[in-house]
């Protein structure tokens, strides 16, 4: 009897302690942090809040969370709660909020890269005479057209080629669908937050015509091209020149005869830029709970919405297809030979129409998906759809969990569809129960007077509803602010520290107010100077202020001064302009000596406040022409041509500096005494006429010198009223470097001999 009760005695302690243990494993609780994706910098309106969803970390449940220890921790604001729907964490943030200015934002034409394309021409008419041109151009000044009449310059009559000039047009300059990106077509930025005075037009030379001379310049609201003719053929192999219709012309018109007109069209593509001032948002921080890991078999799953995609989805007038993906997973257990079959139940809550699906696989986990669910277009364009999901494992054997022994294993999940064609009214919340909104006020701690300031109210939130209504107390400033966010500024009157008080009321009506301070500033412009042209002797270059200003206190061009001074190289008298140095944005200045030169800028704004900026810049010499023809160095008088030799004399001059070689003239001497010294005979002109080629003709036996004389035309713009003949580089064949050697430029005449015949 005694073994007995020993035995049971010992039987009951094992079996306490067991129960104890099993009690302990079961109540161990465990804590896991998630990290939030970091991302800092994001700019659009979109981004002043993100939703995201989470995975769970390796090895937790949805079944073992607990889901009133979701904490959310970090520096941004927490929307509503934190949710756990199937199997995965839900929340929602507001970004926090920072100014940020982007410099060098760049403008297309509508999308990425898509430059503004203009295609600038000139129409050029050949007279009746055959030999005139008249040339029709775009003249800046008077922001108008202009005519001049130039010769020839082939030998041909009619002329069948225009004389070789620059000309300028001016077509309207665009900005017909301006669309701004920062540094890539996925950074669209919004036109509202553009800075309008630093908005620059650019040049963009690697779609434009080669042979436009130098940048275009933009004027007067056009692209001021300036190009050389005539160039009949593109890059592209295209034709740009064209005829001119004159079916129109009487006897009385200048061009009837050998009339002809010709369009010169070139190609000239630009882009904008300017610099912005956005809001950005950055999102971090991390999710923390509390779970308790699973010991016992458990049937844990979710479900996965996967169409319509996005969900909530925009109602298109027609059915919506409707997919849901649902997984199981059996957790804390490991015999998966003892699994008979996953079933997989899938309906339209409160629908008696249900849809199955099976696995026989004998597996832990499985996946179904139901695609054959659809929500008729009939039920209208706000719809919310719930269904009801459940999957079941079935043990092949009973298997024992803490509630006893089980046969299977359910889990019940429910997912929402919803279709909407405008946002879901917002309904008050009951007013026991409401919570006030918080107000949060973002702007710039210092500006100046006049200029654009941000005031930014957006990341205001209601804990437990919306906002329906921001109202701002800006003293000091002119512009009134409403809605989420506005645009202000002060005046001068105003300098000194402004509290700006942000009021925000919530769709129960409660209120939320906060302020922030702003110091006004002096309104001091920036000087800046840009050098603009061809930076060469005797050529235009533009002197341009590039300065900036508060836009409400722009920059007064009528107090605007410049000087330029000589550095090195040149004079004050080499410096030359029309007019005089002040009230005006740009100045055109020629230079006649090349060397170092100095610019000063000093504007003055509205504000009366000023500025000014020095630059030096280079002008670079003209560099004459390299004169060489070549000459044959021994003819024959011919007596079948009356005793004529002909030299056939080619000129293969150049310009280094790329300028036009736009007059010719040869000349030769006949060495009378033939003593080899030519010094003694005068040069006799035999053309003058600008050619390439041509034929010298002589008559005695003899040795004659030949020379060329070449003198360049500006290849460039220039200003007419400081440049005269001498201006133009000319050379020849004696003086060019390198020289012609002399032997090269004679060519020596001689008698053919007699033919002798001995026949009788």
């Amino acid at each position: 009897m005694k073994k007995v009760l020993s035995l049971i005695v010992v039987f009951s302690i094992l079996t306490t302690s067991f129960i104890q243990t099993r009690v302990a494993e079961a109540s161990e609780t465990k804590t896991a942090t998630i990290s939030i994706p970091a991302n800092t910098g994001l700019i659009g309106d979109e981004y002043v809040a993100k939703s995201y969803i989470l995975d769970l970390p390796t090895g937790v449940t949805a079944a073992s969370i607990d889901t009133s220890s979701l904490k959310y921790s970090g520096n941004n604001k927490l929307v509503g709660g934190i949710t756990l729907e199937n199997g995965k964490i839900n929340l929602k943030l507001n970004g926090v909020s920072n100014l940020k200015i982007l410099t060098n934002v760049k403008g297309f034409r509508s999308s990425w890269n898509e430059y503004y394309i203009t295609n600038p021409s000139n129409s050029i008419w050949r007279y009746s005479d055959g030999r005139r041109w008249q040339i029709n151009e775009y003249d800046e000044s008077t922001n108008g057209m202009k005519t001049k009449d130039m010769p020839a310059e082939d030998n041909t009559t009619p002329s069948m080629r225009p004389p070789r000039v620059v000309v300028s047009a001016g077509p309207a300059q665009s900005m017909e669908y301006l669309k701004w990106y920062e540094g890539s077509q996925a950074n669209v930025i919004d036109p509202k937050y553009i800075i309008a005075n630093t908005l620059t037009p650019h040049f963009e030379s690697g779609l434009s015509s080669t042979y436009i001379n130098e940048a275009p310049k933009f004027k007067n609201g056009r692209v001021i091209v300036n190009y050389a003719i005539p160039f009949l053929v593109g890059e592209d192999g295209k034709t740009y020149e064209q005829e001119f219709a004159n079916q129109d012309a009487d006897a009385s018109h200048p061009l009837v005869g050998h009339a002809e007109g010709r369009k010169y069209e070139v190609k000239a593509a630009y882009y904008y830029t300017a610099d912005a001032k956005v809001p950005t948002y950055s999102y971090s921080g991390s999710v923390s709970f509390s779970y308790t890991p699973i010991t016992e078999p458990t049937l844990d799953g979710g479900v996965s919405i996967l169409k319509p995609s996005p969900n909530p989805a925009k109602f298109e007038g027609k059915d919506t297809e409707v997919s849901l993906r649902v997984k199981g997973d059996l957790l804390a257990y490991n015999n998966s030979s003892n699994i008979e079959e996953w079933i997989f139940y899938a309906k339209e809550t409160g629908s008696s129409d249900v849809k199955t699906k099976k696995d026989y696989g004998k597996v832990l986990n499985s996946t179904q998906t139901f695609d054959n669910f659809v929500i008729p277009k009939s039920r209208g364009s706000n719809v919310k759809q719930e269904y009801t999901l459940t999957v079941t494992v079935r043990f092949a054997k009973p298997v024992v969990t803490g509630n006893g022994t089980v046969s299977s294993l359910s889990k019940t999940m429910k997912a929402t569809v919803e279709i909407s064609d405008s946002p879901v009214p917002t309904t008050p919340p009951p007013a026991n129960s409401n919570k006030p909104p918080k107000a949060v006020l973002d702007v710039s701690e210092e500006v100046m007077a006049g200029e654009e300031t941000l005031i930014y109210g957006k990341d205001s939130y209601d804990p437990d509803g919306t906002i329906v209504d921001y109202k701002y107390n800006t003293p000091g400033a002119v512009e009134p602010v409403s809605g989420p966010f506005g645009w202000t500024w002060y005046p001068l009157s105003a300098l000194g520290q402004h509290s700006v008080r942000l009021t925000v009321t919530d769709n129960g009506g409660l209120t939320g107010s906060t302020s922030a301070k702003i110091n006004v500033i002096q309104p001091v412009p920036h000087a800046e100077i840009a050098v603009k042209g061809t930076k060469k002797e005797n050529r235009k270059v533009t002197l341009l202020s590039k300065s900036l200003s508060p836009e409400h206190y722009p920059i007064d061009e009528t107090k605007t001064q410049w000087a330029i001074s000589p550095v090195s190289g040149g004079t004050a008298a080499d410096i030359k302009y029309l007019g005089n140095l002040s009230g005006m944005n740009s100045k055109d200045v020629l230079f006649k000596k090349p060397g170092t030169y100095k610019a000063t800028l000093t504007i003055t704004n509205t504000a009366g406040f000023g500025d000014s900026t020095s630059m030096t810049f280079e002008i670079i010499p003209d560099e004459p022409p390299v004169v060489y023809f070549s000459a044959p160095g021994k003819i024959y008088r011919d007596p079948a041509n009356g005793n004529q030799a002909v030299a056939a004399l080619t000129d293969m001059s150049f310009s280094p500096d790329y300028d036009f070689l736009a007059h010719r003239k040869w000349e030769y001497r006949y060495d009378a005494e033939n003593d080899g010294d030519f010094s003694n005979n005068p040069w006799v002109p035999f053309n003058d006429g600008n050619f390439t080629t041509l034929n010298l003709i002589l008559y005695e036996v003899g040795r004659y010198e030949v020379r060329l004389t070449v003198t360049e035309e500006f290849d460039q713009p220039t200003i007419d009223e400081f440049v005269t003949a001498a201006d133009r580089r000319s050379k020849d064949s004696y003086s060019s470097v390198p020289a012609q050697p002399l032997a090269e430029r004679v060519i020596e005449v001689y008698n053919r001999a007699p033919v002798v015949d001995w026949s009788w």
